[in-house]
């Protein structure tokens, strides 16, 4: 169905080891090395995300799995890669403030960044945290990673894809509630599914990093210049 999906059975094309090699193989396999590989990436993700992603990378070289398995696939055109990311995340954003998180009926400030409106002195660290943190960490882990590592344990149908979209998504949501709360959970679970359903059609996970970095950064302009309510009563009193 697209390239990501299909590489996955040939681990040996494009991988950076070779796949004869004994311990790249139990590496992409589901035997005792293979699952503390898993849970050694996953407690990773659990104290930082962005370490959690730089477990997963070290796991595609030293597995020998293709770069295109995990949605690392080179846009035919960089710039329109990142227009679009960019857009779709701005409106995407928007969206989701003004329409339905409302439609939810979650608060319109988010408590837990509130602490940034108007602070100076913590946006660039953020901005660096969402940028790098969410857009790259995230969704190396969440859409990239992870389907890898369900569609190899599930197949490549699409059951077993629409399943490896919604496990994902769960999670993703899953790990935004001792931050966020419910709140948090409702809209990653819309947005995990939007940027799950997209990186398994196209197999390609760059412009939805782009995309979920313009998402988080349009978040933390509006939460700085305290627009939050402004945007959420747009259609909604």
């Amino acid at each position: 169905m697209n390239e990501t999906f299909e590489s996955s059975r040939a681990p040996e094309q494009g991988s950076a080891m070779p796949a004869n090699d004994p311990f790249a193989a139990s590496l992409r396999g589901f035997g005792p090395i293979g699952i503390l590989a898993i849970l050694v990436i996953l407690f990773g993700s659990w104290l930082f995300v962005l370490l959690g992603a730089i477990l997963a990378l070290a796991w595609v070289f030293l597995s020998g799995t293709p770069w295109r398995d995990i949605g690392f696939v080179q846009p035919k055109s960089w710039t329109r890669t990142i227009i679009i990311g960019i857009v779709f995340g701005v409106v995407f954003k928007f969206t989701m403030k003004a329409i339905v998180m409302p439609l939810f009926g979650a608060p319109p400030i988010n408590q837990a960044f509130h602490f940034l409106a108007g602070n100076a002195a913590a946006l660039p660290w953020m901005l660096l945290l969402v940028i790098f943190g969410a857009g790259f960490g995230e969704e190396t882990i969440f859409r990239g990673w992870m389907f890898e590592r369900f569609g190899k344990l599930f197949g490549q149908g699409v059951v077993a894809k629409i399943l490896t979209i919604l496990i994902s998504s769960g999670s993703f949501a899953l790990a935004h509630y001792s931050v966020q709360g419910l709140p948090g959970v409702e809209q990653a679970v819309i947005t995990g599914l939007s940027f799950g359903t997209i990186v398994a059609i196209t197999g390609r996970i760059f412009m939805v990093m782009i995309a979920h970095a313009a998402f988080d950064v349009t978040a933390l302009w509006m939460i700085y210049c305290d627009l939050e309510t402004r945007v959420a009563h747009l259609l909604f009193k």
